[in-house]
Order: structure tokens, then sequence, then C-alpha cells
């Protein structure tokens, strides 16, 4: 299950992409177009800003910004940004499988599957098809 915070990540950056024209977009303003605690967005945007999606600046002129263009970002990248894996079960969401059972795994094909339709699905939206 996708979390709040995940899902503000998403319409946060949605309503950066749908304001990229401006120079930088105040917190305050995010949070009332949006419907979504200051407060919250505070600990959001810290995160996007941590991992180079979006930059931040205090002072008069202060706010955040898109880093790439919106054809840029995926829905995927952003989610797992502030989720963690999507993967569905622990073995899958390292690179490398170090599960002692993964030979013999009955259901690892089915995970497997399962996983890459996930990544699929998420990294194939784009953040700019979200934008209205």
């Amino acid at each position: 299950m996708i979390s709040t915070k995940g899902r503000y990540a998403l319409r946060v950056m949605i309503d950066l992409a749908e304001h990229k024209d401006q120079e930088r977009i105040p917190l305050k303003d995010i949070a009332e177009r949006q419907q979504i605690s200051k407060k919250y967005l505070e600990i959001i945007v810290r995160d996007l800003v941590s991992s180079g999606m979006i930059s931040g600046a205090s002072g008069k002129n202060g706010g955040y910004k898109l880093m790439r263009d919106p054809d840029e970002y995926s829905v995927g990248e952003i989610i797992e940004t502030m989720e963690g894996s999507l993967s569905p079960v622990a073995c899958l969401a390292c690179q490398e499988n170090d599960c002692p059972r993964a030979e013999d795994c009955q259901t690892l094909p089915m995970w497997s599957e399962y996983d890459a339709m996930t990544k699929d699905f998420f990294y194939s939206k784009k953040l700019s098809s979200l934008i209205k």
C-alpha cells in the first residue's frame, strides 16, 4: 500500500510541474492548493530535496522547483523515493536475491512477475502525464 507520504509527494511534484514556469514555489502556496498541512509538506519536501528531485531555497524569493523537466520523472521513481522499494516481497527488494531458498522457491516466479508488472506500470507513467 502506498502511504499518504508517497501520494502527497506525487501531488507536490504535480503542483511544481504545473507551475514550472515560476521561479520558485513557496510551500504555503502548494499547501493551500493541495489542501495538505504545511507541516507535513515540510517533511515531504525535505526528502524530495535530499534525493535531488527538487531544489529548495529559503528567504524572500524562496520556495521549491523541479530539478528536471516533468517528462524526466517517472511516477515509480517518485514513489520509491518516498516509500522505498515497490517489491512485494523482501527477496526482490534488493538487486541480489540472497535468499537461500531462491532456487527451490515455488512462489518466486509469481512474485517476480508481479514485481515486474508493478514496476513497469509505475515507471512507464511520467510526471508530465499527470498534469492537467
